[in-house]
């Protein structure tokens, strides 16, 4: 930008400037890429609590079973 605004006054730097939007697209992205990361986050934070339950009840079953065998077996 500053070659571009060689030889111009100082309010004609600032009307190039305001119309320069080149950063707008990567804080765009930027702010994409934050809300999928939160939303991503989220996600995996619930499915982490459902496996946790599942994971607990399989372990509970598991040691039943194991329990029960042991002490039917002659």
């Amino acid at each position: 930008m500053q070659s571009a605004s060689r030889g111009f006054s100082a309010m004609e730097r600032l009307a190039l400037l305001s119309r320069d939007d080149s950063g707008a697209t990567a804080i765009e992205y930027g702010l994409i890429a934050a809300l999928v990361s939160v939303a991503a986050i989220a996600a995996l934070g619930a499915m982490g609590d459902s496996l946790n339950s599942i994971f607990g009840v399989v372990s509970t079953e598991l040691g039943a079973a194991a329990t029960t065998a042991t002490t039917t077996t002659p």
